[in-house]
């Protein structure tokens, strides 16, 4: 089975005015399409993973054929890392509740420092990534940064919530703001969304 692109689970417009029209256009049917369509390409012939779902294929990366690696690491990493991102994002905004927000305050001491925490990790990130709320295995929060689209599943991390510094993810609106794009994009995260991936 090919993987496929995800619908947006909103408008184009429904992170306004956070993240704009345009940039979210280009982001999903451009950048989030060619990641899927490589990724696509790079496993043709690979029996062994038609019915694997790409977290249990980052999970296990070095089961990818050495010829392959990099293309799946680079095109799955983008595929799993965008379904993530738009799932997680809606024009909510706010602040997490419940387990969720206990569970934050816990590891960070309260909510601004813990955002403060993924936004330097974002800020720091040299040239394009990602920052990231992750649990390990026994289920301790910590924030990360990965370079490029690798996934905190190929360092047998579980990501709960992932923030796109890649500058196709807010040049159009920010230029090379990254600081301010990083502010703004709290405005759209669905934390509902959020603590459904802390509770699984």
């Amino acid at each position: 089975m090919a993987f496929t692109l995800p619908a947006l689970p909103y408008d184009y417009s429904a992170l306004e005015p956070n993240i704009d029209t345009q940039t979210m256009q280009i982001h999903h049917d451009k950048h989030h399409a060619a990641y899927v369509n490589n990724l696509n390409a790079a496993l043709e012939g690979q029996s062994g993973f038609q019915n694997a779902k790409i977290e249990e294929i980052l999970s296990n990366i070095n089961d990818v054929p050495e010829s392959i690696r990099q293309a799946v690491i680079n095109n799955g990493g983008g595929h799993a890392n965008h379904t993530m991102f738009w799932e997680i994002m809606g024009p909510n905004g706010g602040e997490p509740r419940g387990a969720l927000a206990e569970a934050i305050n816990k590891a960070f001491g309260d909510f601004n420092s813990f955002k403060q925490k993924v936004n330097d990790a974002g800020v720091k990130r040299f040239g394009s990534g990602w920052a990231w709320l992750v649990s390990d295995q026994g289920g301790k929060l910590q924030v990360i940064s990965t370079a490029n689209q690798d996934s905190p599943y190929m360092q047998g991390l579980i990501p709960i919530l992932g923030v796109d510094v890649w500058e196709h993810a807010y040049y159009l609106k920010y230029q090379n703001r990254r600081p301010d794009y990083l502010n703004a994009w709290w405005g759209a995260v669905n934390w509902e969304a959020v603590a459904q991936r802390f509770g699984r």
